[in-house]
């Protein structure tokens, strides 16, 4: 275990990360490692941490490795548990390999392997777009408490890799009374806990083609946060879900980092749905491990 390592900043909307690159697989952080340095006061500040590992250099890339990714996302949460996505993290992660040269990230986009699946992502005019592949709905989800609200809200169960439980709410005034310093309740909870997404839709929901939502989110493992970008695909999923037949397949949603773009496309026998939005590198250091 190396005394001291290299390591980057980067953020989507707002989202942050500590990237660390880790080609051959050779640094192994602990729990308590990832929390101290993700800590906004007593270390670099971070939503979550990317290790930046070779697909084949890491067991839980072997799968990946064998369907050609070269490239592997090991996310950890700010807490230290491991994620099965980051749909904001894997944009910054593919800036990340484009800029460091380890990788050419173009318009074709390249598969990078993650604990849920191999997924691709591609630069386009606004940053990058990640396929999050297929999805799915459950209606059958928890009711959700949250301070702020007066009573407990039904949620709709969105998986695009990792677990959502989205909440709609009638205007602005309820987005903007929830206090999100507090973890909302679940029941029942998931075993596997869940991110919650409380959502607003805008008036009118379609502009010009486009469905549009505002949307704060509580991620698992962290808290609320600036963006969460899988929370932003299940909210669109979510939306366009309860709005029914005729729904647009492209959306807009403004969260408190910024914009990001959803869009549901057809991939043979089945929908995937589609991220896109900026990927930013702040600035590189070095910090030593506790």
């Amino acid at each position: 275990m190396p005394g001291t390592v290299t390591f980057t900043k980067g953020h989507g909307t707002g989202n942050d990360f500590v990237i660390v690159a880790d080609p051959n697989g050779a640094l192994s952080l602990t729990d308590d490692q990832v929390a101290a340095l993700c800590d906004r006061r007593f270390g670099i500040g971070a939503d979550g941490i990317l290790r930046v590992v070779r697909a084949a250099a890491i067991d839980e890339g072997a799968s990946a490795a064998a369907a050609g990714a070269e490239w592997f996302m090991d996310y950890r949460n700010a807490d230290g548990s491991k994620a099965e996505m980051c749909g904001n993290g894997i944009r910054v992660f593919a800036h990340y390999l484009a800029e460091s040269g380890l990788a050419e990230v173009d318009t074709a986009g390249i598969p990078i392997g993650t604990r849920a699946g191999v997924k691709h992502v591609a630069r386009v005019p606004n940053g990058f777009e990640a396929d999050l592949g297929a999805w799915t709905v459950d209606e059958d989800a928890p009711t959700v408490r949250a301070r702020g609200l007066s009573v407990a809200r039904p949620g709709l169960g969105v998986d695009v890799g990792n677990p959502h439980v989205v909440v709609a709410l009638p205007g602005e005034d309820e987005l903007e009374a929830l206090e999100l310093t507090y973890k909302p309740v679940l029941d029942p909870e998931p075993e596997a806990g869940a991110n919650v997404e409380f959502v607003v839709p805008a008036e009118p929901l379609v502009q010009e083609g486009v469905g549009v939502i505002r949307m704060r989110v509580f991620e698992r493992g962290v808290g609320e946060t600036l963006s969460c970008g899988t929370g932003v695909a299940a909210a669109a999923l979510a939306v366009r879900h309860w709005a029914g037949a005729g729904a647009p397949d492209i959306w807009r949603v403004d969260v408190p980092g910024g914009t990001l773009g959803v869009r549901m496309v057809s991939r043979g026998d089945e929908m995937h749905v589609l991220l896109s939005g900026p990927a930013v590198l702040v600035f590189s250091g070095d910090v030593a491990l506790a």
